[in-house]
């Protein structure tokens, strides 16, 4: 699981789409949360929304920190300080995003995400 935690933002860094297609449970009860946005449900959604972001001129680089990892039975979250750094055209001066990633368990024992929420935390609480 924490593998495939890893692989999901290597997938991001790289604006790998296949990669994080190969990462996702590809069904309607997958939701992902990016920050600023409305959840998306289901595969299609949420799938679209990784191929919008990976078209930008924007390249995202994750300074990961305060994780904290838990797994019950087949089921395994991550929270997670996502500290961003932008590059390209366009690019901020990144921020912190705080967030949850889920996971299941599939029958052959690989994990797959289910689930992605990140909230942007405000400059005065960031430590």
């Amino acid at each position: 699981m924490l593998a495939a935690n890893a692989a999901f933002y290597a997938a991001i860094e790289a604006a790998d789409l296949d990669a994080m297609s190969d990462l996702w449970e590809h069904s309607e009860r997958v939701v992902c949360t990016h920050p600023g946005w409305a959840t998306i449900r289901g595969w299609g959604g949420v799938s679209a929304s990784w191929f919008s972001i990976f078209q930008g001129p924007q390249r995202l680089q994750f300074v990961l920190t305060n994780s904290s990892v838990a797994v019950s039975g087949g089921t395994a979250w991550v929270t997670i300080d996502e500290n961003l750094l932008a590059s390209g055209v366009g690019a901020g001066a990144g921020g912190t995003v705080a967030a949850l990633n889920l996971f299941v368990r599939q029958m052959d024992g690989s994990w797959r995400m289910v689930a992605h929420h990140g909230s942007p935390v405000a400059a005065s609480l960031r430590s």
